[in-house]
């Protein structure tokens, strides 16, 4: 039976991350990197298109599970009529070749164990040929090769052999005895790859992370989940470039049973000012400017040519094609690879560039000395565009329209410019020029996109719909938060999208700006602005309120999906989501800023 989303658990290696389910099954894995093709893909099929189960014989969910505290180290414990084992979960930073490392070790009693090993390239479409070779289990196909070794220090009899295309291993452990399990990918055309200690594989791992996450300079009330969600963010950058996915996963969906299915495994520019701003007030310094500077490099060239996302590498090609043979989770079909969205025009996103380089500068970030020419040609080429319709924040893919959040971060882009020749006046630019810009977005944004008799700003011009990016405008300076605009907005959209207390990003009750059928959960990152919102004008009580329930909403190991349903009461969408991680990080430190979660 496919698990929920909220069942599964994440370890990376800062390349790439696996999912992992309750029941003791790696469902989801790409290798070598996030957008490669998955290994096991049975989280989008069967377990025929690929997963990696180890639990005891006959059991079903683990009885409990956790991660090492301060890492992603993942501890699974099952609780048996005979005894107790833990099995131990995770991927060493890599050298060259990633690993993934599963250890078996006897708590109490003595306990049988189950290991099914189903590899399938290519999302599950490809069977490969299996082979021993001294003391590992050796599958390849085509440019993929995987390597599996066990590990044995206490000699536990361990019988492996090979079952319909699936290597199958059984034995018994008792109190103190481990076994280990590693699993090894390397170009098929290349020798064989080194070999990992995965006892002190796990030793690093541990010392390393917890390293890292004692960093965190938060230390308010929320500090364990700021902690978790920032190792989330941590295991979605891709290492060698500093570039940051959305999510692990493709084709999560939206709705259940639905088309609203979307590949995450890139790196969204809009994503850029608030993860850059969670990093640095966090003190996560080193990891905002690797964020900054893929951010500088994916951008340069024409400033027509920008585009809303890239690859972990900053690739622009990221053609959309869609897998036949998966069934989908939960039967929710297409599944995609590859994001169509890749060529809208989204004129925030001038504006999200913009804030980034402006807020790097400020934290005292060292600016690459082409920055400022670059962001001079994107402003030159918006002031020319800012006044067309655009696919906006959300892509849509209905018509284009003049969404209103669109020509808030064209203000932002002129304001970021203003405020920066204003504190450096010896850089080149005109700032009369950028002034006026500013002042004619302003105007027509509070003359066509705010409607009077509603007292609320609305989703495009003329439109009587509502849009949870309206919350973000006093955050961005557009308007101060005491304006009876600004509060208006956090009314209306508290009263028109809010289901069950939570925040949908816009309405898809009949037909929808989106073009799409069907509907989708409430959109977690919308909840958390909207805690800022109710923080920002004064509500700092119903702030605090709304933001402990939705850490309610993380499963038990603390990771969010993009969206929530209130109703069935379960996550969806691409998970673990960046993006619901980062709003996590922004409310619990603006809470904080104003004592309010104390």
């Amino acid at each position: 039976m496919t698990q929920r989303i909220e069942d599964y658990a994440l370890i990376g290696d800062l390349q790439t991350a696996g999912l992992v389910g309750r029941d003791g099954s790696v469902d989801w894995l790409c290798l070598p990197r996030f957008d490669s093709g998955a290994c096991f893909a049975a989280l989008l099929g069967d377990e025929n298109n690929g997963h990696w189960r180890l639990a005891p014989k006959g059991a079903g969910h683990c009885t409990g599970r956790r991660y090492v505290p301060g890492t992603l180290v993942l501890e699974s414990f099952w609780e048996t009529r005979t005894g107790t084992v833990k099995v131990t979960d995770f991927m060493p930073q890599r050298d060259k070749a990633p690993d993934v490392v599963r250890i078996v070790e006897g708590v109490s009693g003595t306990v049988e164990m189950g290991a099914t090993l189903r590899l399938r390239f290519d999302y599950g479409s490809v069977v490969p040929w299996m082979r021993r070779t001294n003391d590992h289990r050796v599958a390849v196909a085509g440019p993929d090769s995987v390597w599996l070794r066990l590990e044995n220090p206490d000699s536990v009899p361990v019988k492996t052999w090979g079952q319909q295309f699936s290597t199958v291993s059984s034995f018994t452990v008792g109190a103190g005895q481990t076994v280990a399990f590693v699993l090894t990918w390397h170009p098929s055309h290349e020798e064989a790859p080194r070999l990992v200690d995965p006892f002190e594989a796990l030793r690093a791992s541990v010392a390393d992370w917890q390293e890292w996450s004692a960093r965190c300079d938060y230390e308010g009330p929320y500090r364990d989940a700021v902690v978790r969600s920032l190792i989330t963010l941590k295991a979605l950058t891709y290492a060698p470039t500093g570039g940051i996915v959305a999510a692990p996963t493709t084709s999560l969906p939206e709705d259940p049973g639905g088309v609203r299915n979307w590949d995450y495994r890139y790196c969204w520019l809009r994503d850029s000012t608030l993860t850059l701003g969670a990093l640095l007030a966090t003190g996560y310094a080193d990891e905002a400017a690797a964020w900054r500077d893929w951010l500088v490099r994916a951008v340069a060239g024409d400033p027509s040519d920008l585009q809303i996302m890239y690859g972990v590498a900053g690739e622009r090609r990221l053609p959309e094609t869609e897998l036949p043979w998966l069934r989908g989770y939960e039967g929710s079909a297409p599944v995609r690879i590859g994001n169509g969205a890749v060529d809208q025009l989204q004129l925030d996103v001038y504006g999200e560039v913009m804030d980034s380089l402006r807020l790097g500068r400020e934290a005292g970030l060292e600016s690459p000395p082409h920055a400022w020419n670059l962001q001079l040609s994107l402003l030159g080429f918006l002031e020319s565009t800012w006044r067309e319709p655009d696919e906006g924040l959300w892509e849509v893919r209905g018509p284009r329209r003049h969404f209103v959040f669109s020509k808030v971060m064209a203000w932002v882009a002129a304001d970021r410019a203003v405020r920066t020749l204003e504190d450096d006046p010896g850089l080149p630019g005109d700032v009369t020029r950028w002034r006026a810009m500013r002042d004619a977005v302003h105007r027509e944004v509070c003359d066509r996109g705010f409607d009077a008799e509603r007292n609320t700003f609305t989703q495009y011009y003329g439109s009587d719909e509502l849009d949870a990016a309206a919350l973000l405008i006093p955050r961005l300076g557009f308007l101060p938060p005491d304006d009876p605009r600004v509060v208006g907005t956090v009314d209306a959209v508290r009263a028109g999208l809010s289901r069950h207390g939570l925040i949908d990003r816009y309405s898809t009750k009949g037909p929808s700006v989106d073009g799409l059928p069907g509907r989708e959960g409430t959109f977690l990152v919308c909840s958390f602005w909207m805690v800022d919102a109710l923080r920002a004008t004064g509500r700092v009580e119903e702030a605090k309120d709304l933001f402990e329930r939705l850490l309610e909403l993380r499963n038990d190991v603390g990771l969010l999906a993009e969206e929530y349903d209130p109703v069935a009461r379960r996550q969806l969408g691409n998970f673990p989501q960046a993006f619901s991680h980062v709003g996590l990080v922004g409310s619990a430190l603006a809470l904080a800023a104003r004592g309010a979660a104390g």
